[in-house]
């Protein structure tokens, strides 16, 4: 059963440095209906002006991945950690007992755009952590890469539940496929382009609830990008 959220019917948010569309509830934005998908709790499509961005404040008790499509996310936070997260890189933080962190637009000229995830962690109390990964263009070409799991595997950042996170860069006419394992269920989001998800269109901004569905096939009507999401 495939359960389509346009992207028109997330919440919006237009704060001049920030436009940010929210497909769960967060902040001031609430939808009992689209609270969260099991252990998926928030997922938002962020852009951020030219030197701007998110000032320190802290998290407890999340496991937060940001995949950033277009642009550069400075990051600084209380472990220590500076960095700058690009396309094709997974950045993830363990807020734990609690980290401060702020992410800024790293350009003075150029909107960042990035996808952040939001994932229940497996039990509260963790220690704080960050970790990020590069893959190369190869790896994402065609092919679902695994950017996120519980034990790292493949050189993915480990996240402390039992979440599969896979992204691919799909080319027009080009299709990727994965199975789902009875008893878990899937989320897909489409970050760009078109697509279709076992034969229903897709596009950008649109995610889709994947239940009682043994396998998928997303198929791109356009050159897309997208992430997979194997949830228990």
């Amino acid at each position: 059963m495939i359960t389509l959220r346009p992207a028109e019917s997330r919440g919006h948010f237009d704060f001049g440095w920030l436009d940010t569309r929210h497909s769960f509830s967060f902040g001031e934005y609430f939808d009992p209906e689209h609270d969260q998908f099991h252990a998926l709790r928030v997922l938002n499509e962020d852009r951020v002006q030219p030197g701007l961005g998110f000032g320190t404040h802290g998290h407890r008790d999340m496991e937060i991945l940001t995949w950033v499509l277009s642009g550069a996310l400075e990051h600084q936070d209380s472990l220590g950690t500076h960095g700058v997260i690009r396309p094709g890189e997974a950045q993830v933080m363990s807020a734990g007992t609690g980290i401060w962190h702020s992410e800024f637009n790293a350009s003075k000229t150029d909107t960042v755009h990035f996808l952040q995830i939001w994932l229940l962690p497996e039990r509260q109390g963790l220690a704080p952590r960050y970790d990020q990964v590069a893959f190369d263009e190869g790896d994402l070409r065609n092919r679902l890469q695994l950017i996120a799991s519980p034990d790292g595997a493949g050189g993915s950042v480990r996240v402390f539940q039992d979440v599969k996170v896979f992204a691919a860069r799909v080319d027009a006419g080009q299709e990727v496929q994965a199975s789902i394992p009875s008893g878990r269920v899937g989320f897909l989001q489409v970050a760009s382009g078109s697509v279709t998800l076992n034969g229903t269109p897709m596009n950008a901004g649109d995610g889709a609830r994947i239940e009682k569905e043994s396998a998928i096939t997303v198929a791109a009507r356009s050159s897309s990008e997208i992430l997979v999401f194997d949830l228990a």
